[in-house]
């Protein structure tokens, strides 16, 4: 018997130990990837800044290089984080992103090309291959410009169509809302109205006390409000109780 008690508890202790060193495990390739992250972000930033100070800085090759990775990172950029904000929204955009996944191939392609140039000694070289590399970089950011700049339109159509909707659902329930107007009077009730020549103005005899009698004649349910005392909605305060003396 103690033998087994023992058993089970060693294989608690095992079973404890395991699930920790688990969940560290999850909590440091979390924190790991946390970090990776910044520091990608990071780096990206500094590359950007840089390549912006020798675009306006440097003149010649060297400032016109700068400049293409600066107007290819940016609008791969722009576009990738426009895609993937908009595809859990709009599954048809997941298509739209396997083209981007295709042309960012391309991008860095031509990306590493521009850096390996910016640390080529014969400038005059490089400025033969600039109105090739040119056209390169147009022809990219045109694709990438296209595919971001559609998604956008989608976006906003998806969303007019859906306030004109929702507006034209509004009207509807406004004016069912303001139906209180009173029926019309039957013929009836309109020829008895009208008086008959020869006959009387005013009330009958007895007619006022039996308008007495009758009580107050109550409003229509349509337009008659609820008690306020009865209704409590949750964005006004209850009334505070008064103290008695």
């Amino acid at each position: 018997m103690e033998a087994a008690i023992l058993t089970i508890l060693a294989l608690l202790f095992v079973a404890f130990v395991a699930l920790g060193v688990y969940a560290a495990v999850k909590v440091t390739k979390a924190a790991k990837r946390g970090v990776d992250r910044t520091l990608d972000q990071a780096r990206r930033t500094v590359e950007d800044t840089t390549l912006r100070a020798k675009s306006f800085g440097q003149a010649g090759a060297a400032g016109e290089l700068a400049r293409l990775r600066l107007s290819l990172r940016t609008s791969m950029r722009a576009t990738q984080d426009a895609l993937q904000a908009g595809v859990g929204q709009d599954a048809s955009l997941k298509e739209s992103l396997d083209l981007f996944h295709r042309l960012s191939a391309h991008g860095l392609e031509l990306d590493a090309d521009l850096k390996r140039l910016e640390r080529e000694p014969d400038r005059a070289w490089v400025a033969g291959q600039l109105p090739e590399l040119t056209a390169r970089t147009e022809r990219i950011t045109s694709s990438a410009d296209a595919l971001r700049r559609a998604a956008r339109d989608r976006a906003l159509r998806f969303a007019e169509d859906d306030l004109s909707t929702l507006s034209a659902q509004i009207d509807v329930e406004a004016g069912a809302l303001r139906h209180w107007t009173d029926p019309e009077p039957a013929p009836g009730a309109a020829s008895a109205c009208t008086e008959e020549p020869g006959r009387p103005t005013g009330n009958p005899a007895g007619a006022t006390g039996r308008a007495a009698d009758a009580g107050p004649r109550s409003e229509p349910s349509a337009i008659t409000g609820p008690d306020p005392r009865l209704t409590a909605h949750p964005w006004e305060k209850s009334a505070r109780p008064e103290t008695t003396t």
